[in-house]
């Protein structure tokens, strides 16, 4: 007999799900610029780009922290351990919009 695993899945704010979202999609390319300029490392546009998705990525995490929650477990916490106090990334559902 299989077992149904039951999924509980958050709903979050629409501004804090596009902020997730955006950080998501910047971090990606950033990703994608770095494979592109380990080959191409005299591109100037490149690296341009990749500076500025990296200041964007600094500045997009910074607010998403400071408003809604800790996006890795390397912050300052109170007590209780507030890590655990929001939905893990497979809790959030990505495809409602958020409310």
């Amino acid at each position: 007999m299989i077992e149904e695993r039951k999924v509980f899945v958050m709903d979050i704010s629409r501004d804090r799900l596009e902020l997730l979202k955006e950080i998501m999609a910047i971090d990606f390319s950033l990703v994608e610029l770095n494979l592109y300029l380990d080959t191409h490392p005299m591109d100037q546009r490149a690296l341009r780009l990749h500076n500025e998705y990296v200041m964007r990525s600094r500045m997009l995490k910074e607010k998403y922290e400071k408003d809604h929650a800790p996006l890795t477990h390397r912050f300052i916490s109170d007590c209780p351990w507030e890590w655990i106090e929001d939905p893990w990334p497979w809790e959030i559902d990505y495809e409602m919009g958020g409310r």
